[in-house]
């Protein structure tokens, strides 16, 4: 998978090549109208609150409104598309997640090349996944889990907010690395899925902090680890997954990408703006609510970081023989 990391690492640095006088042109009348934030997911979510977070910060500093636009549907290819099809001008953004980095390998029938025709701005949040059971699983721990699971193979569900979601690869990767055999019962959606694992239907969840917290601290699910590569601040005594299984590592993600062609002073002006609100306390403080700590950095360390992930899923997708719904 080295071809979409040269192909991003290029888009990330490709604008620098426009001329001064474009450059300066740019700069001075951007923007001029309201920018538009396109979530390629319905309302509520996690991206959707990011965008809401990050707009109005955006709106504040650079003095147009920044909308936020939902066009969710076909695993986030709808509203992806629309950004693509957009003019490259600065006026239309996408929020883009940890969702557009597996679509890149899942989905071979879309109507755009994730790679090819959308360039990053910057990273805002990463959020950790929690390995959590149901109390009516014995094992407290990693290694215990991974005992019990290979003492009983096939007969443990894991859940899923749904095939190819975060929480589905994050845990074929567990799956693949520890050798257990765990069923995928995929869910529509967040609430479906915690509702089965309360229930017993399904005994395991890979699940965002945000979506897990509540319960770990309600007593009504059993942590075990985080799947980031350090532990995190809202759960610190809790260890990571790659403290048992080296090199294991997964997170969400959200950050902003342009379409292919916009100005490279619009992605400076743009990224400057969003690094400078994830170094606010108060954005930060907000971020950690959610569970997250900042992705910060420039277009290319965003560049670098996407390319990573579509590598990393790419093989999981592969091994796993994932096929969209």
């Amino acid at each position: 998978m080295k071809l979409p990391r040269r192909q991003f690492l290029h888009l990330a640095a490709g604008a620098a090549s426009l001329t001064a006088v474009s450059r300066i042109a740019w700069g001075q009348s951007y923007p001029t109208r309201p920018v538009r934030i396109i979530v390629a997911t319905a309302p509520g979510g996690l991206p959707d609150i990011l965008a809401r977070l990050i707009g109005p910060w955006l709106s504040g500093r650079l003095g147009q409104q920044f909308v936020i636009e939902n066009r969710p549907g076909a695993a986030g290819n709808i509203g992806t598309e629309a950004v693509v099809r957009a003019p490259p001008d600065g006026y239309t953004l996408l929020l883009v997640s940890t969702t557009h980095a597996i679509n890149a390998t899942l989905y071979d029938n879309r109507k755009y090349n994730f790679v090819r025709d959308i360039v990053p701005v910057a990273g805002i949040m990463r959020v950790p996944e929690v390995m959590v059971v149901n109390p009516s699983v014995p094992a407290k721990t990693v290694p215990e889990f991974i005992a019990y699971a290979k003492a009983n193979p096939g007969k443990i569900n894991f859940g899923s907010p749904g095939i190819g979601t975060p929480g589905h690869v994050d845990g074929e990767l567990f799956k693949m690395m520890a050798g257990v055999d765990l069923v995928h019962v995929p869910y529509r959606g967040g609430a479906p899925v915690m509702t089965g694992l309360l229930g017993g239907q399904v005994q395991v969840l890979f699940g965002t902090a945000s979506l897990t917290i509540e319960q770990i601290r309600a007593g009504k699910l059993r942590p075990l680890a985080v799947t980031t590569a350090t532990r995190w601040e809202g759960l610190p005594d809790l260890p990571t997954v790659g403290e048992f299984l080296p090199g294991y590592e997964a997170s969400a993600w959200s950050g902003i990408g342009a379409p292919r062609n916009t100005p490279a002073k619009i992605i400076d002006t743009l990224n400057k703006e969003i690094n400078a609100a994830l170094a606010d306390p108060k954005m930060n403080a907000r971020i950690a609510d959610l569970g997250g700590t900042v992705l910060a950095g420039s277009p290319t360390d965003f560049g670098k970081f996407i390319a990573d992930e579509i590598e990393k899923w790419a093989e999981v997708i592969r091994a796993a023989n994932i096929r969209p719904e």
